[in-house]
């Protein structure tokens, strides 16, 4: 493979020979085969030749990498058609984060697959209790791409609940919670975590649960600290100081030509014990492949 592609490259030696190279392969078929690779494996080879970079900029090329809703989804962030921009331009800008519905959501385009994500704030979330600072209070923090988390004291009657609307790309989907135990904080430029509020996670189960607009529902119970129950039949619990990824249930999109509507919710309604010492964050919704592929800790472990 190594010598035909330096000889392609290179090409013959003898007196009589026509020198040829990657130069010399035709523009639409080179990127005929970028159809089939992933954008950054695109960008790389766009540094081999001229030929190469004509065709890594191809409208079709590009094209077959965008979500097949794409323009949708610009007019909802952006409001204007792309009538300016080239394909490939209108893929980068959609890989960055763009905040929208007043900043308390964002979506991007996973950049090496072109999937649709979606993360969705706290602030944008029905929480019992949030307007008494006794039980809640909002705190700022820069490990949360919405600067601020809410950040729970004690409660006995613990409720989140959301919804969002949106024209998802055909597929499947998971969702998680992005939650903390305990408050971090920086000290001297450390991060430093303070325990003194959590508790009564351990002595009942959360129940996590979505319901989609055309009947589907997912649901788990979890704790998220240790419990005594020996053999429990719920999912393992979660560990202090780190930011958890709560993974609620999964649903799917068959039709991409009318918005999904998903409801979503995070109780502890048993009032035989208070819990606190939680922080909620926001919402993310994934692609199911991205989510298992990367276990969703490069996308959700990042504040930011």
């Amino acid at each position: 493979m190594g010598a035909s592609l330096s000889r392609l490259t290179e090409g013959d030696e003898g007196p009589n020979s026509i020198r040829t190279g990657l130069g010399d392969i035709p523009e639409s078929c080179v990127a005929s085969v970028f159809m089939y690779l992933s954008p950054p494996e695109i960008c790389k080879l766009a540094r081999v030749n001229r030929a190469f970079r004509g065709a890594a900029s191809a409208d079709f090329v590009w094209e077959s990498k965008l979500p097949s809703n794409y323009r949708e989804l610009w007019q909802t962030l952006f409001s204007e058609c792309p009538e300016n921009l080239t394909k490939q331009e209108i893929y980068a800008l959609l890989c960055r984060p763009v905040p929208f519905d007043g900043g308390s959501k964002e979506v991007w385009l996973e950049k090496t697959t072109g999937a649709v994500c979606l993360t969705i704030s706290s602030r944008a979330m029905s929480i019992t209790g949030i307007d008494d600072r006794r039980y809640w209070n909002w705190i700022p923090t820069d490990e949360s791409r919405f600067h601020g988390v809410a950040y729970l004291q004690q409660i006995w009657w613990f409720e989140v609940d959301g919804e969002v609307e949106f024209c998802f790309p055909e597929g499947a989907y998971s969702l998680f919670f992005r939650v903390h135990l305990g408050k971090a904080s920086k000290k001297l430029g450390r991060r430093v975590c303070n325990f003194e509020h959590i508790h009564g996670w351990d002595i009942k189960p959360v129940r996590f649960h979505l319901s989609t607009s055309d009947g589907q529902n997912a649901s788990r119970d979890c704790y998220l600290e240790e419990s005594n129950k020996n053999g429990s039949e719920w999912n393992k619990p979660y560990s202090r100081g780190a930011w958890l990824k709560c993974h609620v249930g999964d649903f799917r999109v068959n039709s991409s030509d009318s918005p999904t509507k998903i409801k979503y919710s995070m109780t502890q309604i048993d009032c035989t014990h208070t819990k606190g010492g939680l922080c909620v964050d926001s919402v993310f919704i994934v692609p199911v492949n991205l989510s298992e592929r990367r276990k969703a800790c490069s996308l959700l472990e990042r504040g930011r």
